[in-house]
């Protein structure tokens, strides 16, 4: 398997003492890691926690703040630095929000992505994948990556929130590069596009409102703009950052999840072959996937005050990162975690974090993966890969660059 290039500078600054990183398989790295220091400050002064109690309990404690704002010292940048543009949207966006603003804005869209509701999505995404898995039997291959992993929750998420299907094919590339503005240390080309790609979806989604403003319709986006509860309404700036979190977490991890999830099972195939002949697998099997290899590598979080962790203090300002696939493997938690176990049972991993920042949309991204990776695998029991796959260079959403498979 080939390396790809990666800039962890973010979490082990340029640190070698753990060995070769090796992007593709980065577990011997995190395994030595917890073993001999699960509780480490690296060269730029972060700490780095890869235990599974040490990173639930900072995801859970709200004394651990997601807002950049609190660190120290903090970031300073030169005037005119793009950088600072990043910062100041970061802190408008509910993934780096606090209380009371944080609960606030969670609350007006909590409604649209509970167990209940999401449910009644499942005949059209059954429907959705059906026709993507008849369009592979014709071809007789596909790429799980975009064909189904982008297509499914880009096509559901345009459809919750009103976004025409027609636009879809645009998003693909802005969102892959707004993501990229989640990662540390990134090199100036690839903050440039990750600017342009979050202006761009501005632009589009301020049009969209403008339109819905004048003509609403059944869907999020109106429901969004019409909202008012408690004598609140969502600011321009807030409904913004809103559509723009749920459009692309709404299909970016999800790609991620069915890329990841069904490249594991081709590694398993005793697991796949269990899976194929048992549908009952599917939410169990989910479940393991998100474990094994989860969409989401990494969160931070900074000390809003000096805290303790199992015994380690952390002064006001520490920036504390939570290596969650780390963390997901931890053999104290998990028998035997690096084996892909579909009926694993107490399977409490922290994919979609834990506490405040709970994934909002973990309830719609599970049936998705249910349905997708259930239905591909019981489609085409003789699934084989028909090229290595290689991870994209991103780091705090670990996914597949494609996925090529026949059928």
């Amino acid at each position: 398997m080939s390396d790809a290039p990666r800039d962890t500078s973010g979490v082990f600054g340029g640190s070698d003492e753990f060995g070769p990183y090796d992007w593709n398989d980065p577990w011997p790295t995190y395994d030595r890691l917890r073993k001999e220091t699960p509780v480490w400050r690296n060269p730029e002064g972060v700490w780095v926690l890869t235990r599974h109690v040490d990173c639930e309990a900072v995801l859970r404690d709200q004394r651990f703040s997601s807002n950049p704002r609190h660190a120290d010292p903090p970031r300073v940048y030169a005037e005119g630095d793009p950088r600072s543009l990043v910062e100041a949207e970061d802190q408008r966006t509910l993934l780096f929000m606090d209380p009371p603003d944080h609960t606030r804005l969670r609350k007006l869209v909590s409604k649209g992505f509970t167990p209940r509701t999401v449910e009644r999505l499942r005949p059209r995404i059954q429907q959705l994948v059906d026709g993507i898995l008849d369009d592979a039997a014709d071809a007789g291959g596909l790429d799980v990556v975009a064909d189904l992993g982008f297509e499914l929750p880009v096509t559901v998420i345009c459809e919750m929130l009103g976004v025409p299907l027609a636009d879809r094919d645009q998003f693909s590339g802005w969102s892959s590069d707004a993501s990229r503005l989640l990662d540390a240390d990134i090199d100036d080309e690839l903050l440039q596009r990750g600017l342009l790609a979050a202006f761009n979806f501005i632009r589009y989604f301020q049009e969209l409102f403008a339109e819905r403003r004048v003509r609403p319709a059944d869907d999020l986006v109106s429901a969004l703009i019409a909202v008012e509860e408690e004598g609140d309404r969502l600011s321009e700036e807030e409904l913004t950052s809103i559509v723009m979190l749920l459009f692309i977490a709404g299909h970016e991890t999800t790609m991620n999840l069915i890329g990841n999830g069904t490249y594991a099972l081709l590694r398993s195939p005793d697991q796949r072959a269990r899976w194929g002949h048992d549908p009952s697998l599917d939410v169990p099997g989910v479940e393991e996937l998100l474990r094994f290899d989860g969409p989401v590598h990494v969160t931070a979080r900074i000390a809003t005050e000096e805290l303790e962790v199992d015994g380690h203090r952390f002064a006001k300002g520490n920036t504390v990162v939570t290596l969650v696939s780390a963390a997901n493997r931890d053999p104290a938690r998990f028998a035997d975690p690096a084996h892909l176990d579909l009926s694993r049972s107490d399977n409490h991993h922290l994919a979609f974090s834990q506490g405040l920042h709970y994934c909002l949309g973990a309830a719609l991204a599970r049936l998705e993966g249910q349905i997708a990776v259930g239905s591909l695998i019981r489609r085409f029991p003789d699934l084989e890969l028909a090229s290595q796959p290689v991870y994209r260079d991103h780091f705090v959403l670990r996914g597949l660059t494609a996925l090529d498979v026949t059928v």
